[in-house]
């Protein structure tokens, strides 16, 4: 009785926090697009492709410029190579809409390593919309083409800021990692003051802040947050974007930066709330950004279309 109590007590509050559904997504003009997916690699089941069909649509009715995947791209454990099966099962067949074939950018989540992340990497070399030069990486975006209006999106891997992880499962593809350098590195990329780059975005597979119960002061959400925080709030990061927790949520602690999670495109867990939580919602679904000089809007999708919350940041 107690569970059922619970579940139901989740439930509601996932739903307080759900805006009125709509139909239709709105496109907003000269912005650049693009859709943030994650936890989703799963040959199909669970769910993956309603969402993937979905994410056809919006991609088409926005006019995507690209799609953001925020790790754990191939359960259970990762890839072996870049010629692994796993790339046609769980990747190219299930995304096949014309308006999904272009760039994919994409991080490392926790099971990503445990084969081999840098098989990731090097499917760079052999495919024409997978885009990860490295494990950690940065690109400048123009806003519709005016380079004077641009974002910056640095892309991180997450695993090496976890203690925990030079032992155990995931210590072969972590052993070697200077997180340190990773660190410096994203200092010098975000340190960048072109007046040119009106919003800043950092893309990691671990939240730094989540509602899921269990993972709300887990051993891996507390190193990430005691090794990212201050660098985020340091250089006024907009926006940090991560999955790991398969929900969809919407975080503002104190602070500038704007925490999104996105990790529910294959499945789904329960969750609560925090008195942080803008979003928390335990459904299938993904995200869509939308950014211009001025605004950043984001608009969550669920697996049947539906767009089940909306959001906008301001300059």
């Amino acid at each position: 009785m107690k569970k059922v109590i619970s579940a139901l007590f989740i439930s509601f509050l996932s739903f307080q926090f759900v805006q009125a559904q709509k139909k239709e997504l709105t496109k907003h003009p000269d912005a650049l697009n693009f859709l943030v997916m994650g936890d989703w690699g799963r040959n199909g089941e669970d769910h993956q492709k309603p969402v993937a069909a979905q994410m056809g649509k919006a991609a088409k009715t926005l006019s995507t410029d690209f799609i953001i995947a925020t790790g754990d791209n191939f359960y259970p454990s990762g890839v072996i190579s870049e010629y692994d099966p796993l790339w046609k099962y769980s990747f190219e067949d299930i995304y096949t809409d014309f308006s999904l074939q272009w760039d994919w950018y994409p991080v490392l989540g926790n099971h990503d390593y445990k084969s081999n992340p840098d098989a990731q990497v090097a499917y760079s070399k052999i495919s024409r919309r997978w885009k990860m030069p490295a494990r950690y990486y940065s690109k400048i975006f123009s806003i519709h083409g005016d380079t004077t209006k641009q974002v910056l999106i640095a892309f991180i891997d997450t695993n090496p800021l976890i203690p925990q992880f030079y032992k155990g499962e995931y210590s072969n593809a972590t052993i070697g990692q200077d997180s340190t350098a990773q660190k410096h590195w994203l200092e010098g990329v975000l340190s960048n003051n072109s007046p040119n780059i009106k919003w800043k975005i950092v893309v990691g597979h671990h939240p730094l802040f989540t509602a899921t119960q269990k993972r709300r002061e887990s051993y891996d959400t507390r190193a990430v947050r005691a090794s990212l925080k201050f660098v985020l709030d340091r250089y006024q990061v907009d926006a940090y974007l991560c999955g790991h927790d398969h929900d969809l949520q919407h975080l503002l602690p104190e602070g500038k930066t704007h925490y999104f999670v996105s990790g529910s495109a294959s499945e789904k867990t329960e969750i609560g709330t925090l008195p942080i939580s803008k979003l928390a919602l335990s459904e299938y679904g993904f995200m869509a950004f939308s950014v211009t000089d001025k605004k950043l809007y984001v608009q969550v999708i669920n697996y049947e279309g539906n767009i089940v919350y909306t959001t906008e940041l301001t300059k």
